[in-house]
């Protein structure tokens, strides 16, 4: 029985799987390293059934994928294989509901300012109309009392300084909502440009090029969303509208991917 496996499993372990398509491809464990930018230590540790190294699930997923495509064996099953015997995906928390939820809490009921307006402005007019009628049947002098003031101090607003009423801009949150029947990917370079190249499920290219400081790339597919960062700690990372905390470090280089179970809680 190999090691990881369950007691009713007697299939090769994953790490056993791995190694001995490896060796079938003519590679070394250092040719294998250098095409996939997977350091050599974790190389070693994956054949060993030892995924401690790799971070977390969401990148011992994304090691054995690029492994196993390096040495020209099917991913996916070993990516099962690896979600039966470490309990799993699971179920995401759904995110509409929660973006939603911040929506309505971020725009309280305000007041009517532009009804007010209107009923002030109506009400200075009509004083000001009865003021100057009702002096024209007085003394003079009457009237110029009735003036002074009007003059001064009763002047209607013009309409346009009444309060606007801002929209508040979408937060973070609610930019990151993603549909929950599809993978979505969103790149952020925050601390500098990044080289970056992304595919869907089907090896078609997304997107190739240089994301410049500040700029934001989101991609979308309905299974899965391959990734390859040139400076990997250049770049913020937000799966399925969740953030991924990340360790990586300035120009390191990441092969990653991620499906719509993506990134697990926690």
């Amino acid at each position: 029985m190999s090691i990881g496996n369950s007691p009713e499993d007697d299939r090769p372990s994953i790490g056993r799987v791995l190694q001995q398509a490896r060796i079938a491809a003519g590679l070394t464990v250092e040719e294998v390293s250098t095409s996939t930018r997977v350091r050599i230590p974790i190389v070693h540790a994956i054949e060993e059934d030892d995924f401690s190294r790799c971070g977390g699930d969401v990148y011992a997923r994304g090691h054995i994928r690029t492994l196993a495509r390096a040495v020209g064996t099917e991913p996916e099953p070993l990516v099962s294989q690896y979600d039966a015997e470490h309990g799993g995906r699971p179920a995401p928390t759904p995110a509409a509901p929660l973006f939603e939820a911040e929506r309505i809490r971020s725009e309280p009921r305000r007041p009517n300012w532009t009804a007010a307006m209107v009923a002030a402005i109506v009400a200075v007019v009509g004083f000001v109309g009865f003021t100057f009628f009702k002096g024209g049947d007085e003394p003079s002098a009457a009237g110029q009392v009735a003036e002074g003031p009007t003059s001064d101090k009763i002047t209607p607003k013009p309409a346009s300084s009444k309060p606007v009423d801002p929209k508040p801009a979408p937060s973070d949150s609610a930019i990151a909502a993603a549909p929950q029947d599809k993978v979505t990917v969103k790149l952020s370079a925050s601390q500098g440009k990044s080289w970056i190249s992304a595919k869907d499920h089907n090896g078609r290219s997304l997107f190739d090029g240089t994301l410049q400081q500040g700029e934001t790339k989101t991609f979308q597919d309905k299974e899965r969303v391959d990734l390859v960062l040139g400076d990997a700690g250049s770049i913020e990372l937000f799966v399925n509208g969740k953030k991924v905390e990340d360790q990586f470090q300035p120009g390191q280089v990441e092969r990653l991917s991620y499906t719509k179970g993506d990134p697990e809680v926690g």
